[in-house]
């Protein structure tokens, strides 16, 4: 009786033991949010072209010795403030999207969800 008792006890904790580790290789692990950096500098947005994840943040530094800008090209969702020297822009991915300078557009770059 004892050993059917410590068999169906070893029998459960297997099942258990096997549950918890299908669990935990099904759920989807969220990749942790990073953080980029595009310099503004000679007329240019360094890098222009980005390859970030949705959550990430992108940081727009003017390292520039005039003011600039970034604004969202198609619908013009979102945009900053005029950013004069050492100023920055902090933008979390939502989506891709196309940016420029509204104050010198020439000045280009590109967002690219992975």
């Amino acid at each position: 009786m004892r050993s059917t008792i410590i068999a169906a006890i070893n029998i459960s904790l297997q099942l258990l033991l096997e549950m918890l580790l299908y669990s935990c290789s099904t759920s989807e692990e969220k990749p942790t949010p990073k953080s980029y950096t595009v310099e503004i500098n000679a007329m240019q947005f360094q890098p222009s072209e980005l390859r970030t994840q949705i959550g990430d943040t992108v940081v727009f530094l003017n390292k520039d010795m005039v003011v600039h800008d970034v604004t969202e090209e198609k619908s013009k969702a979102w945009a900053s403030s005029p950013l004069s020297t050492a100023q920055s822009f902090s933008l979390v991915v939502t989506e891709s999207a196309n940016y420029y300078c509204s104050i010198h557009p020439v000045m280009r770059g590109k967002i690219l969800i992975k």
